[in-house]
């Protein structure tokens, strides 16, 4: 479930907004300032296709889709959790402080996300929940490059050479 998976919308956006304070350059911090903030809003779009698919299920509904475990703890909650039922934990997402391992690591979270959506849509027969879904996935490839982007920006940089000043009072 995008909601709360290994590669969801939670963890993407606490992902992208706890990278961000160790990020060198402003453009950086910007990117993963709009792309976490971003994330949320998904977060709110995947857990309202979860709430309206779950709120009025009966309880044969609810035995014959094997919900049945899900709703005696959380009824129809949204909960943050993957598809196979584990509890989201801060486990699944990295801050490593190193500008270059942080933006390989959100081009495969964005790519990862983009996977789950596709199987998704495989799996998807609401015409409505589709559209949001394709929607999102959109959004995943738009990540990608904009964190591409930033990847080479960062490399860029720090392949600029230091020029140091000196004082000619000090010589």
């Amino acid at each position: 479930m995008q909601y709360g998976g290994p590669d969801g919308e939670l963890g993407a956006s606490l992902r992208y907004l706890s990278q961000r304070f160790s990020m060198p350059y402003p453009e950086l911090k910007g990117l993963l300032t709009d792309i976490g903030t971003e994330e949320l809003g998904h977060l709110e779009m995947v857990g309202t296709i979860v709430h309206q698919l779950t709120r009025n299920l009966s309880e044969e509904q609810i035995k014959a889709a094997g919900f049945d475990s899900y709703f005696v703890d959380h009824t129809t909650g949204v909960f943050p959790q993957f598809a196979s039922g584990t509890p989201w934990t801060a486990a699944t997402m990295q801050v490593t402080g190193d500008t270059i391992a942080d933006l390989t690591e959100d081009l495969a979270a964005e790519q990862k996300a983009r996977v789950t959506y596709d199987n998704i849509l495989r799996l998807s027969d609401d015409p409505d929940v589709s559209d949001v879904i394709r929607f999102l996935r959109a959004r995943e490839i738009v990540h990608f490059q904009r964190f591409g982007e930033g990847l080479r920006l960062a490399k860029e940089r720090m392949n600029q050479k230091n020029v140091y000043f000196t004082n000619p009072s000090f010589e």
